[in-house]
């Protein structure tokens, strides 16, 4: 990047300073961060430095919190599978019949709704609004009952359980039915790549033997003109 005119580092966020209105990595003054962070809202002490060059508009931060807030923060999922919610907004119906169809109803875990919660539990897939890697997300037929009081205390939301779909592959002369879910990587809201994801167990992993990603084939669907994926 040197040759470009540009001077990437690599370093931890906690050797960042904030001072004379500025950014600073001991002398180097630094106007981007491409952030991998998992401290979505640089919350935690060690990144305040980042916060406040952030908030002052001191710094060019890719992803930056509003981007979470607007496209990862789970509980999104709530207004985009409540109907009456989106009819109320102006929502067109061709849309909102597609976020019935692709979005499975979510709510909020809320101390009040906790025994009905429960009661359906079996029914629901539990995830933190703000989790990633498939960290702190539960089943919730594979619930017990000292976890649900860590979901109750945490920051949660509840979505119907949607069966992930399945394929039959051979790993090492023997067939294995894997799971698998499908990843649409996007920008400027336009779909750049499918991939699959591959695996078994709960969520998704790259331990299982014979999972991981997968190629998605894109075919076109004679019967009826439209495309089928495989």
């Amino acid at each position: 990047m040197l040759r470009h005119g540009l001077a990437a580092l690599v370093a931890d966020p906690s050797e960042l300073q904030w001072r004379d209105g500025k950014l600073w990595l001991g002398a180097q003054v630094v106007d981007m961060v491409y952030n991998r962070l998992t401290d979505f809202y640089l919350q935690e002490e060690k990144h305040q430095a980042l916060r406040q060059a952030y908030a002052a508009g001191a710094v060019v931060l890719t992803p930056d919190p509003h981007a979470h807030a607007l496209f990862a923060d789970k509980r999104n999922l709530i207004a985009l599978s409540n109907e009456a919610q989106l009819a109320a907004w102006g929502v067109s119906g061709a849309d909102r019949a597609l976020l019935q169809a692709v979005v499975p109803a979510t709510q909020s875990v809320q101390a009040e709704q906790a025994e009905a919660l429960w009661a359906q539990r079996r029914q629901l897939f539990f995830k933190p609004v703000a989790g990633f890697g498939a960290k702190a997300a539960y089943r919730g037929d594979k619930l017990t009952r000292r976890v649900w009081g860590e979901i109750l205390a945490g920051d949660f939301v509840a979505q119907a359980l949607v069966p992930p779909g399945e394929r039959l592959i051979e790993v090492d002369g023997l067939l294995s039915e894997l799971k698998f879910d499908i990843r649409a990587y996007t920008y400027a809201g336009q779909v750049q790549l499918l991939a699959a994801r591959m695996y078994s167990g709960q969520t998704t992993n790259f331990r299982t033997e014979g999972g991981g990603f997968a190629p998605v084939i894109v075919m076109p669907d004679s019967r009826n003109n439209r495309e089928q994926i495989q």
